[in-house]
């Protein structure tokens, strides 16, 4: 996105942001600070859970789960529950442990481009566009704050084998633990092993393209990441007996499954975020409180003035042409010195202010004050709310 359309686009959220006195906005922070609180009670509870983990061995998996599990003397019965633990291995392929005859054509994947054997093997091509306004340019910064984020521009694919971690060093695995990614959408600890960009051939609808202002395919980014034999990698997850085997699956409410931390590098990171959570729902609760705050205060003074000057803005209703004449012309004449209105200097004070008292005024110019947007009686200065004709006995 060009630095014209970014500008476009900030100038429009802006607009929209401030609107109504900063209501938007507050509303915006309201619900920033919400979703960081409830997000800082998740964190909580799983930095408790991480806490209160133990951080075992994988030769120390059955002696454990067979000590919690009630029906540990029939190991076929797989354990309901489990245990949260955190377990750190080496990958190795299950394959290699089943101790038959297949173990002698391990069930593993290849690298295409640098060979590696692996039990994860994950690759990415992701599309580079580019673009030229043309001309009608107008489009594409439509099409760049609309429709950008509509384009599928990358494509992933993963392949997984069954895979076991195992101790380091310890030839053979007697003692193992099997990982189930069944259900896991936690991040993978993976190695990029193929890193390259390719150019895309120019083509006559590509000049089409380039023309009227649509993007146009420039590169093709292509990854390859693995996951190796051999890695030393940490489980955090929900482990059980299933069949008599150690099997260790992602639990739901933790951030980390398979990770290259340990389990203090994890417990710093966790309680870290945790308080940055806290501290920004405080904060944006707290502007979001001012803003709402004062938006609210400004609107419903804008909406009592809107309703005063809808007030004075009424007609007032018709009154007979010769009685007012007629008291234009008796107020016009044989006026006592000292008697005339301040204001206009031709008539006679005929009408008082509520609440200061003040006759200083013809009637015609009292109207004219009282239905000012800010009435105020020009001897005083004080507020008025109406005023009255006085009468001589």
């Amino acid at each position: 996105m060009s630095s014209s359309q970014e500008q476009a686009l900030l100038s429009l959220l802006s607009h929209l942001a401030l609107s109504c006195d900063g209501a938007v906005l507050g509303v915006a922070l309201a619900y920033a600070a919400i979703r960081s609180i409830i997000k800082f009670t998740s964190s909580s509870s799983a930095l408790h859970k991480l806490r209160r983990a133990p951080s075992v061995k994988v030769s120390d998996l059955r002696s454990i789960l067979a000590v919690d599990d009630p029906q540990s003397s029939d190991e076929s019965q797989p354990q309901p529950d489990g245990k949260i633990l955190i377990v750190r291995g080496t990958v190795e392929a299950k394959s290699a442990i089943d101790g038959n005859w297949k173990s002698l054509r391990p069930n593993v994947l290849v690298s295409k481009e640098s060979g590696d054997k692996a039990v994860v093997l994950q690759r990415t091509q992701t599309c580079i566009y580019n673009e030229w306004k043309g001309f009608l340019g107008w489009t594409s910064d439509l099409r760049s704050i609309f429709a950008r984020s509509w384009r599928e521009q990358e494509s992933t694919s993963l392949r997984t084998v069954p895979f076991v971690l195992v101790e380091g060093g310890k030839w053979p695995h007697s003692d193992f633990v099997v990982v189930n990614l069944d259900g896991s959408r936690h991040p993978l600890p993976l190695t990029t092993v193929y890193h390259q960009l390719q150019p895309v051939s120019a083509s006559p609808y590509t000049f089409l393209q380039a023309l009227f202002g649509h993007e146009f395919p420039v590169g093709l980014l292509d990854e390859e990441k693995i996951l190796p034999l051999g890695k030393d990698i940490t489980a955090v997850g929900v482990c059980s007996l299933k069949d008599g085997i150690p099997e260790i699956k992602s639990c739901k409410d933790l951030p980390y499954f398979l990770t290259e931390m340990t389990k203090d590098q994890m417990v710093v990171e966790l309680a870290f975020g945790t308080k940055v959570l806290l501290l920004s729902g405080i904060v944006l609760g707290s502007l979001s409180v001012g803003i709402l705050g004062y938006a609210v205060v400004r609107n419903w003074n804008k909406l009592k003035e809107w309703r005063q000057r809808r007030r004075f803005q009424q007609p007032n209703p018709p009154a007979n042409d010769a009685y007012e004449f007629q008291i234009v012309e008796e107020d016009a004449t044989d006026v006592p010195d000292g008697m005339l209105c301040v204001i206009c200097l031709t008539r006679r004070r005929r009408s008082a202010f509520v609440p200061c008292g003040h006759l200083v005024c013809c009637q015609s110019c009292a109207i004219t004050v009282e239905h000012a947007a800010a009435p105020k009686c020009p001897v005083c200065r004080q507020e008025i709310r109406a005023s009255v004709r006085i009468y001589d006995s």
